[in-house]
């Protein structure tokens, strides 16, 4: 592979490094030779990524070309905004307690080298740091506040930052970096296209078990796909493929929706896209779009501090509690008594300005309609976990879950109105992959809600369409990359 190190000015980088060809910025851009670069790495050095100058151009003319920049322009984009950087470095929080333990400071400016520290304590703070934030020379500004160490801002640094001293060990970390050493990188795939699946393998109920990743795997082979499960450790190498599956329970203050807005701004088709986890994990926000789109739904209040009062004379008893980012049963409770409702909702709003209440129906058992890309793949019947009103039941602490049974249907067999409005829900959403739950009580469908992120086990939603179902799904990737892809005239 050609190494480029792409500078503002070669006096910029004093430093001899074998192997790695030094060249202008004005050059790589205007220089004809470069365009047809195969297999080409180019490191950005310039003095500045802002928008329209040289080195945002350099960026963005190298992921033109096929080339691999460092740093992207997602990665820029990141570099660019303080609050985005915060965001993305929220899962580093105990390496830094751990980095930082012995420091009497309360401020700590961190100098990265393709992703190494001169001080052993702080290399693997580095090496993360680098993963989320790809760029050559870094520098990572922490402080100590209220007892915790906070990522204050990261930026770029020039080859002039670096003390003389420390050019022999920069000198090192590149080329170990270059050497693959300490980055994971991957054999070049012979196949079309590169999908990861993210997962979490300590996960207690997972959307989907091994045995239906393997068959996710099985799929995307049959397709073309080379397929590696990831979890959020590798969320720095996601520009290594073309599209992220998300296999891990999804929430918005959560590593899998900083992953899937990474790999969005790094141009691969997602599923669960971040738009999806935003508006389907939030409960108070489906309450509202259900009720403003007139789609049947149980009755159903955003409860707050001020209307406690109102709740039983408009819900009645029992009511269903739920915290707005529930899921799998967890954070939904259900209130018989006055007085439980009122201390219930109380200790409820002390994690969430809003939650939601809603009237409770009882039924044997709720449908589950999966839905990708606006069309049904499977119907199921989740019946209530035994001697209890949900489909999943827990102990006092809320863990050792235990559900209820499954019965998998052909769409067909399902009765027209629960599809239709599952479809009509869903649709409210986007296009990606959603679970819609519905009671059902005589002719009327009621809409619970709609989940990212849904259920696909293996024995059970594929029970009908075997597995149909996986290359369903894996499909819909595929004729997202390639239209993508497509060059129209």
């Amino acid at each position: 592979m050609n190494i480029l190190f792409v500078v503002s000015n070669t006096k910029d980088w004093p430093l001899e490094m074998p192997g790695v060809t030094l060249i202008p910025a004005r050059t790589y851009l205007t220089d004809p030779k470069y365009f047809d670069y195969k297999a080409a790495k180019v490191f950005n050095l310039c003095r500045s990524y802002k928008y329209q100058s040289a080195g945002y151009y350099v960026s963005l003319l190298a992921a033109a070309r096929g080339h691999h920049p460092v740093p992207s322009l997602a990665t820029i984009q990141d570099l660019r905004s303080p609050g985005v950087a915060r965001l993305l470095s929220e899962d580093l929080e105990e390496s830094a307690e751990k980095a930082f333990k012995n420091v009497g400071n309360s401020r700590v400016e961190l100098p990265i080298y393709f992703g190494r520290n001169p001080e052993a304590q702080f290399d693997r703070l580095a090496w993360q740091l680098f993963s989320l934030f790809e760029a050559p020379l870094l520098k990572a500004d922490f402080e100590r506040r209220d007892g915790l160490w906070q990522l204050k801002g990261i930026r770029t640094l020039d080859a002039s930052d670096i003390a003389e001293s420390e050019h022999d060990f920069l000198l090192h970390a590149a080329a170990e970096y270059f050497a693959g050493k300490r980055r994971r990188a991957r054999p070049r795939s012979q196949s079309r296209y590169d999908l990861a699946i993210l997962h979490d393998p300590a996960e207690q109920l997972p959307p989907s078990d091994a045995k239906a990743l393997e068959r996710f795997e099985d799929a995307a082979a049959s397709l073309g796909f080379s397929v590696e499960l990831i979890t959020k450790d590798d969320a720095g190498r996601l520009a290594e493929f073309d599209a992220l599956f998300i296999r891990e329970t999804t929430s918005v203050n959560h590593h899998t929706f900083r992953m899937a807005r990474r790999a969005e701004a790094e141009g691969l088709v997602v599923i669960d896209d971040s738009n999806s986890i935003l508006k389907c994990t939030n409960k108070v926000y489906l309450a509202e779009l259900l009720t403003r789109q007139k789609i049947p739904s149980p009755k159903t209040m955003v409860a707050h501090a001020d209307n406690i009062d109102d709740l039983v004379p408009m819900l009645g008893l029992p009511v269903v509690l739920k915290q707005p980012d529930s899921s799998f049963s967890k954070g939904v409770t259900k209130v018989d008594t006055e007085d439980e409702l009122h201390a219930t909702v109380k200790d409820m709003l002390k994690e969430s300005e809003l939650i939601v209440a809603q009237e409770f129906l009882p039924t044997e058992f709720d449908w589950r309609i999966g839905i990708i890309d606006g069309r049904v793949l499977y119907v199921c019947k989740y019946f209530m976990a035994r001697r209890h009103w949900q489909i999943v039941s827990r102990d006092e602490a809320g863990q050792n879950p235990v559900e209820g049974g499954c019965q998998t249907l052909a769409v067909g067999e399902a009765p027209k109105e629960v599809v239709q409005t599952a479809l009509k829900a869903a649709n409210l959403i986007g296009d990606g992959l959603y679970g819609v739950d519905l009671k059902q009580i005589g002719n009327q469908c009621y809409v619970i809600e709609i989940n990212d992120n849904p259920s696909i086990e293996a024995g059970y939603e594929d029970r009908v369409l075997k597995g149909a179902l996986y290359r369903e799904i894996i499909s819909v990737f595929l004729q997202r990359i390639e239209a993508s892809k497509r060059i129209t005239p």
